[in-house]
């Protein structure tokens, strides 16, 4: 499985969206059960704002894996993980600069 090896250049979020089943009760009672074993997967919203040449690669990189070939993906100071980018925008920023915001959804194979 390929690496996905570049750094982001701004402050990435990350969101983390429990798989939870949930039935509803009369009253507005309701009873939470975890769903699956990989219950809490990560989201990074992440920005790359490079040289055009740095950009081709990294859209390159994208484009190869289609949303359906997950990569590795280390965020720093996490673990590292596996991962799905299923929507990017490359946006031209100056003359020879250009950036991509992209959206790693963490998936487990």
């Amino acid at each position: 499985m390929l690496t996905f090896t570049w750094r982001a250049t701004y402050d990435a979020s990350r969101v983390i969206t429990p798989r939870v089943k949930v039935i509803k009760f009369g009253d507005g009672y309701e009873q939470r059960q975890g769903a699956g074993i990989n219950r809490q997967p990560r989201k990074y919203s992440l920005m790359f704002k490079r040289v055009d040449t740095e950009i081709d690669l990294i859209d390159a990189f994208l484009i190869a894996r289609g949303a359906v070939e997950a990569f590795n993906y280390t965020h720093p100071g996490h673990p590292i993980g596996v991962f799905v980018c299923r929507e990017w925008t490359r946006t031209d920023v100056a003359c020879g600069v250009d950036s991509i915001s992209a959206t790693f959804d963490e998936v487990f194979e």
